[in-house]
C-alpha cells in the first residue's frame, strides 16, 4: 500500500506577503529571481553551487550551431511581448478549496487502496513539509538525500507550468548539497540527486494553440482516473532539469524578448553563448531568444525558434532571432529574420543595455544581469502509464 500526497498550492489571498505573493506557490519570480544584487554575475542564492555552465566537467564539447532565415516582411514577431504570457495568469494560484479533479484523483488513489492526503501548501515552509517525507535515512557524510525505496508516492495539482516549477525549485532547494559537501556518488554531470518522482494533475483543460503546458508536450495524462493510475502502477520517467545561478529551476524554457504598446517588437542587445559557442557578442540587436528544454517556446508565430528540443537528451537548445539587412539585386533593402541554434550543456545571457523581459516557464520576469543555466540530466522524473 501506499501513501498519496495529493499537494495544491494555496491562493495568493491567503498567504498576503509570503508563498502566494509572487513566492514560490504561484511559481512567481522571486528577488532571487530579477532583483539585481551586489553579489557577481555567476553568484548562487539558494545552494552556494558554483554555476556548472562555467565549470569543465570533462566532458567534449557538445555544441552544435546552425542558422536559417525568414523574411520578417512576412512574420510578425510581436509576440516576443512578454507582458501578454500564454498562460494569462501567471500569478494566478489554486483556489483554497480542493477543485473537482483533486477530489477526483483521490477518489480513483483510494479506490485502487491508497492512503492519500490531500494538503494545500501556502507558504515555501508548507512544501518543505511535504517534501520532508521523502528524506531517506541518514547518510554518513549528513547530507539529506531522497529514499530511493519510499512508498509515498507525490501528486502536485497544478494550474500551471510555474506552479510546478514551484515545487521542483523547493526539491533542489532541499537536496543539492553545497560544493564543499558534493559526495563521490554523485555523477560528475550532476550537482543534485535523483529527485523523487512526481505525478501531474493539470487542473485546467488542455489548451490549443502553439503554447501547450507541459503536461501535454510530455503525454502525460490529464484524465484525475488516469493520474491516479499512473502513480499506483506507471513508472518513473526521468527528465533533464535546468538550473540556473538565479535560484531556481526550468523545466520547459525561457524566451526573451519584448513589444512595445503597439506591438511591434523591440530590438535588445545581450552576449548569447552556448558552452564555447557565441550566438551573438551583443553588439546586434536581437528580437528573441529561447532557451528549450522542452517545446514550449520552440516557435514564434510562424518562425521556428527550436528545431528539436529534448528534455531527455542531456542538452538545452537556444536560438537567436537576428534582425538583418539585406538588399535585392535592385538595390532594394528588406529585412530578413536570421535565426541561429546551438546545443550544449549550458547558456548564458548577458544583457548589454536596460532591462530585458522574459518569460520562463510561463513566469514572467525581467533580466538586469548575467543569467546562466545549466542542464542536470536525468535529475527530476514524472510519474507515467
Amino acid at each position: 500500500m501506499y501513501d498519496v500526497v495529493l499537494l495544491t498550492l494555496g491562493s495568493e489571498r491567503d498567504a498576503p506577503g509570503a508563498c502566494g505573493s509572487g513566492g514560490a506557490c504561484c511559481g512567481g519570480a522571486t528577488g532571487a529571481d530579477t532583483a539585481p544584487t551586489s553579489q557577481t554575475d555567476t553568484s548562487q542564492t539558494d545552494t552556494g553551487q558554483t554555476d556548472t555552465g562555467q565549470t569543465d566537467t570533462g566532458q567534449t564539447d557538445t555544441s552544435q550551431t546552425d542558422t536559417s532565415q525568414t523574411d520578417t516582411s512576412q512574420t510578425d514577431t510581436s509576440q516576443t511581448d512578454t507582458s501578454q504570457a500564454d498562460t494569462g495568469q501567471t500569478e494566478q494560484c489554486a483556489t483554497e478549496r480542493p477543485r473537482v479533479p483533486v477530489l477526483a484523483c483521490a477518489d480513483a488513489l483510494n479506490a485502487r487502496g491508497a492512503r492519500v492526503e490531500t494538503i494545500t501548501a501556502r507558504s515555501d515552509a508548507e512544501i518543505d513539509a511535504v517534501l520532508a517525507r521523502f528524506d531517506g535515512p541518514a547518510r554518513p557524510d549528513g547530507l539529506t538525500w531522497p529514499d530511493s525505496d519510499s512508498k509515498t508516492r507525490l501528486v502536485v495539482a497544478v494550474a500551471s507550468d510555474g506552479q510546478l516549477r514551484a515545487v521542483l525549485r523547493r526539491l533542489v532547494k532541499r537536496y543539492a548539497p553545497a560544493p564543499s559537501k558534493r559526495p563521490a556518488d554523485l555523477p560528475g554531470s550532476r550537482t543534485l540527486p535523483d529527485l523523487p518522482p512526481v505525478a501531474v494533475l493539470p487542473l485546467d483543460p488542455a489548451r490549443g494553440g502553439t503554447h501547450r503546458d507541459l503536461a501535454a508536450q510530455l503525454g502525460l495524462p490529464r484524465d484525475p482516473a488516469a493520474v491516479a493510475a499512473a502513480v499506483m502502477d506507471g513508472t518513473p520517467r526521468r527528465l533533464d532539469l535546468l538550473r540556473n545561478d538565479g535560484g531556481s529551476v526550468t523545466l520547459d524554457g525561457a524566451l526573451l524578448g519584448a513589444a512595445d504598446d503597439a506591438g511591434r517588437p523591440l530590438h535588445w542587445r545581450a552576449r548569447v553563448e552556448v558552452d564555447d559557442t557565441i550566438l551573438t557578442d551583443g553588439s546586434e540587436p536581437l528580437l528573441a531568444c529561447a532557451v528549450g528544454n522542452a517545446g514550449g517556446y520552440a516557435t514564434l508565430d510562424d518562425v521556428t525558434l527550436l528545431t528539436a528540443p529534448d528534455p531527455t537528451d542531456g542538452q538545452v537548445e537556444v536560438a537567436v532571432a537576428v534582425p538583418v539587412v539585406v538588399r535585392s539585386t535592385w538595390g532594394r533593402k528588406r529585412v530578413r529574420l536570421e535565426v541561429r541554434r546551438a546545443r550544449g550543456r549550458a547558456v548564458s545571457v548577458l544583457p548589454r543595455e536596460g532591462k530585458v523581459p522574459y518569460l520562463d516557464d510561463g513566469v514572467e520576469g525581467e533580466l538586469t544581469r548575467k543569467r546562466s543555466w545549466w542542464i542536470e540530466p536525468g535529475a527530476w522524473a514524472v510519474w507515467s502509464s
